[in-house]
C-alpha cells in the first residue's frame, strides 16, 4: 500500500483547519441557544377566532423577524390547559399565550383554577375585539325589532328558548344578560358548539340567540336569520339598519362580543415585554393582516400592557356579574 507521509507545515495547517471548525460549529450552535428559538404562540382552543388571529400573527411576525413562530393548540377545559401551560412556562418570552375572554370568565364559573389570571401573566396587548353580539331570532318569530320581541315574549302564552354554544360560554353569558335586563323568562338551551347551537337556531329548535355578524350575514341576506339588535355602544357597519339596543330602550346591554389577547408568562422581563409588545403592534399594523381581521369581523385593538390591565381587571367584575346573573354555578 502506498503511502504519503505530510510534511510537517501540512499536518499543522489541516490541525488549524480542524480546529477553526469546530469553533465556527460552536459559535454557530451558541447562536441558535441564545437568539433562534421558535417563538410559541399557545392556543388553548381548536379552530376558531383565537386560532385564526394567532396564525395571522405568526405568518406575520415571522415575516418581520425571520425568527420562527409556531401556533401550539392545547385543548380542553375551556382554554384552562393551554392557559396554565403557559402561566408555568419559563418567563423568557419564547412561550406565548393568545386567548379569548375566557380567562375572565373562567375565574366565576369553577371554584378552582390552577392559575390566577391577574397574578400568573403579563399582559402585552390587547389584540383585537369583535364589537358586538347581534340579537337574532328565527323569522318564524313575528317580531321585527327588540321592542316587538320583548313585549311578544313577554305574554304568558309565549315560550322562547334561546342557544348558545355552552354553558358559560359568552354568547351564554350574554343571553342571559338580556333575559334579565328585559325582563324575560326565556330557557337557556346550551349546545356543544357555536355550530350545532347555529344549526338549532336555523331550524327553531331555539328561537333566539346572541350571534356574532359574520355568522348572521350570510343567513340574514338568505332570510334564514333576522337581526334585530346589536350589544355595544354604536350600530355594527355590516348591518347598519339594525339599531343597538340601547336605542331601543334596553339599558345595560352596551357590551362588546369578546376579545383576545396576547400575554406571557408571569415575571417576563420588562424588556422583552416591550419588545414583543413592539413587534406585535407593528404586525397588526400591517395592511394585509389589518384586513383580514376586518374580513373576519374583529376591530384591532393593539393597547398598551398597562392599559390592558386595567381592563382585565374590569373584565372580571363584568363577567362575574354576567355569571351571577345568568344564575351559573361554579363547578
Amino acid at each position: 500500500m502506498l503511502t504519503v507521509a505530510l510534511q510537517p507545515e501540512n499536518r499543522l495547517v489541516r490541525r488549524l483547519l480542524s480546529l477553526l471548525i469546530v469553533l465556527l460549529g460552536m459559535a454557530a450552535c451558541d447562536a441558535l441557544a441564545q437568539g433562534v428559538r421558535p417563538l410559541r404562540l399557545v392556543v388553548p382552543f381548536g379552530p376558531g377566532a383565537p386560532d385564526t388571529i394567532a396564525r395571522l400573527l405568526a405568518q406575520q411576525m415571522n415575516a418581520q423577524t425571520g425568527q420562527s413562530v409556531v401556533v401550539d393548540n392545547r385543548l380542553g377545559a375551556n382554554g384552562i390547559i393551554g392557559s396554565d401551560l403557559v402561566a408555568k412556562a419559563a418567563p423568557d418570552g419564547n412561550t406565548l399565550l393568545v386567548v379569548s375572554a375566557s380567562l375572565v370568565v373562567n375565574p366565576a364559573i369553577y371554584r378552582s383554577l390552577p392559575f390566577d389570571p391577574l397574578r400568573d401573566f403579563a399582559p402585552i396587548t390587547n389584540l383585537c375585539a369583535q364589537q358586538a353580539f347581534v340579537l337574532t331570532l328565527n323569522p318564524t318569530v313575528p317580531a321585527l325589532n327588540a321592542r316587538e320581541f320583548i313585549a311578544l315574549a313577554k305574554r304568558p302564552e309565549s315560550e322562547f328558548a334561546y342557544g348558545s354554544p355552552g354553558i358559560g360560554n359568552t354568547i351564554h353569558l350574554a343571553g342571559a344578560l338580556f333575559n334579565s335586563v328585559a325582563g324575560l323568562h326565556m330557557t337557556h338551551v346550551p349546545y356543544k358548539g357555536g355550530g350545532p347551537a347555529t344549526a338549532a337556531l336555523l331550524s327553531g329548535e331555539v328561537q333566539v340567540m346572541m350571534s356574532n355578524e359574520l355568522l348572521v350575514l350570510p343567513y340574514q341576506r338568505s332570510g334564514r336569520l333576522r337581526p334585530i339588535g346589536v350589544t355595544g355602544e354604536r350600530r355594527l357597519a355590516s348591518l347598519p339598519d339594525v339599531p343597538t339596543l340601547a336605542e331601543q330602550g334596553v339599558a345595560g346591554m352596551d357590551i362588546d362580543a369578546g376579545w383576545f389577547g396576547l400575554f406571557a408568562p408571569a415575571g417576563t422581563p420588562r424588556d422583552t415585554i416591550e419588545k414583543l409588545h413592539a413587534e406585535v403592534i407593528k404586525a397588526l399594523g400591517d395592511p394585509v393582516v389589518k384586513g383580514r381581521l376586518r374580513e373576519q369581523g374583529f376591530e384591532v385593538i393593539g393597547n398598551r400592557p398597562e392599559a390592558f390591565r386595567s381592563y382585565l381587571d374590569a373584565q372580571l367584575k363584568l363577567y362575574a356579574n354576567m355569571v351571577r346573573v345568568a344564575g351559573v354555578i361554579p363547578e
